[in-house]
């Protein structure tokens, strides 16, 4: 056997030290490398080699380390895309109907709370989502309030959003919206839908930009609002469907002018069926809230002109609606409407009336005329932001209704709103 030298066997023995005190999958201490060299352990040869073995190590762990991150960004690349808004309000609220008793169930003086929390992600750049949760006090779909009521009873949560957003970038300004979504149709008023509806179906929108500061914005959408409305069968054809289209433009003639104009047209399918039934007088279905027709196909024109430049901004803005299938006639209702801001308050003031079958009285304002058609009157409201995301408002509904009284037709309804409000 060929005799070892010192100087080897030392080096020999360094490196198994070397190899034993590091684990396989660890990178060897460059400083280490450079101790064993200077005290003669090992060789310059050997120090060059190790340093290269360190090299590939380094680099194989830096390149597995970027592989994991990369596979843990893409696990959680929703996350860093979605959003998470809210808001609470607390109201006071106050509804005097007269002819009604105070103790008739009709009047109120209440406290009441809006609470709504939503998640919304963008899938990927062609799809966005969305879910919100909302406070509600029953199955009415124009109010996500609460009354604070029921010896500190714990308050219902409902499914206020849940949507899928498809806008293909083979199609610039065109989104394929599904689900239960924000109103996809533009509004100047809240005679038709009342703000916090939301309807349920499958929607289109499209926008398409033109020469100058024009574009063009279109809507259409098919929603079920009861299935076998009819009772023949579960079949598509026996559903209580609505149908909604939309057009209109927005264009700026001057600097310090905007203009907004366009039409809309709501119709149902099986809505004559949709009635309690001959047996009944009882209003049901599309009838309620001072509806005597069962039948609606609404037309609807709308504008809006805002204008800058002035001491103040001034929007003014309104809506006019026919139900031309109206049975009984009182089919038109109209809205008229100016806006403004000044000293850090926001101004808002509309007039309407609105015959008992122009619009669908379940879908209406539920504030005005206690949520009744057959009404008219005014609609003050201002709102003041105190600081970053906290406002106080007030609403005050001046109405005169044919349907929101049971003594009478004819009688004034008072609403006053006031309300605390936090958005995050």
């Amino acid at each position: 056997m060929r005799p070892v030298s010192t100087r080897t066997a030392a080096a020999l023995c360094g490196g198994l030290v070397l190899a034993m005190s590091v684990p396989a999958s660890a990178a060897v201490d460059a400083k280490l490398l450079d101790m064993l060299k200077a005290n003669g352990s090992i060789s310059t040869a050997q120090h060059a080699e190790l340093q290269a073995d360190l090299a590939k190590e380094q680099q194989a762990a830096a390149t597995k380390s970027a592989a994991a991150q990369s596979d843990f960004e893409k696990k959680v690349a929703w996350a860093a895309k979605t959003q998470i808004k809210g808001d609470v309000r607390v109201r006071q609220e106050n509804i005097d109907i007269a002819g009604e008793a105070d103790n008739g169930g009709r009047d109120k003086d209440r406290q009441r709370i809006r609470a709504r929390l939503g998640a919304y992600t963008e899938i990927n750049p062609q799809v966005n989502s969305g879910i919100r949760i909302a406070t509600g006090g029953g199955n009415d779909a124009r109010s996500t309030n609460q009354d604070l009521d029921g010896y500190f009873s714990k308050k219902s949560i409902w499914l206020d959003l849940a949507y899928i957003d498809y806008h293909p970038d083979a199609i610039n300004g065109l989104s394929i919206i599904g689900g239960k979504m924000n109103q996809p149709w533009v509004s100047m008023g809240d005679v038709i839908w009342d703000s916090d509806i939301n309807p349920e179906g499958l929607a289109l929108t499209y926008k398409l930009p033109l020469a100058g500061k024009t574009e063009l914005f279109t809507s259409a959408g098919h929603y079920t609002l009861k299935d076998n409305v009819d009772g023949n069968g579960v079949e598509f054809k026996n559903d209580l469907r609505l149908y909604a289209g939309q057009a209109g433009v927005k264009f700026a003639p001057l600097d310090n002018l905007k203009v907004t104009l366009g039409g809309s047209v709501y119709g149902f399918d099986n809505d004559t069926d949709s009635a309690c039934g001959t047996a009944t007088t009882t209003p049901c279905a599309l009838r309620v809230n001072g509806n005597t027709s069962e039948e609606f196909r609404l037309y609807e024109g709308f504008g809006q002109i805002d204008i800058s430049g002035l001491a103040v901004p001034l929007g003014l803005y309104g809506q006019y609606v026919v139900n031309d299938e109206s049975t009984d006639g009182h089919d038109t209702a109209w809205l008229a409407g100016v806006k403004t801001k000044a000293f850090g308050f926001s101004l808002d003031y509309n007039y309407r009336d609105v015959q008992r079958n122009a619009v669908v009285g379940a879908f209406t304002d539920s504030d005005f005329a206690n949520g009744t058609t057959g009404s008219r009157g005014h609609k003050f409201k201002v709102g003041y932001e105190i600081d970053k995301n906290f406002s106080l408002g007030a609403t005050y509904l001046m109405a005169e209704a044919d349907f929101a009284s049971r003594a009478g037709r004819d009688k004034d309804v008072d609403v006053l709103q006031l309300d605390a409000e936090v958005k995050f």
